[in-house]
């Protein structure tokens, strides 16, 4: 298990989204990627489509308006 980052601060949608599904495809099963983010649209459009692949996500509030998803892929 290993685990990776991914900064998009800055960065508005759809890009977060796009590197964090790039990101997760290059990963093993057990791995966890953790996306720091501060874009409201991708803090909804990275756990919602984790969730559809069946990773576990957890989402934590780092600083006012930035937040880190942490993404464990799972198969």
């Amino acid at each position: 298990m290993a685990e990776f980052t991914l900064d998009c601060l800055g960065e508005a949608c759809p890009v977060p989204l796009m590197k964090t599904e790039k990101k997760m495809a290059e990963l093993s099963v057990g791995d966890v990627l953790i996306v720091s983010i501060d874009h409201s649209c991708a803090m909804k459009n990275i756990p919602e489509w984790a969730r559809k692949q069946g990773y576990n996500v957890e989402i934590e509030e780092v600083d006012d308006g930035e937040w880190e998803v942490v993404i464990e892929k799972t198969k």
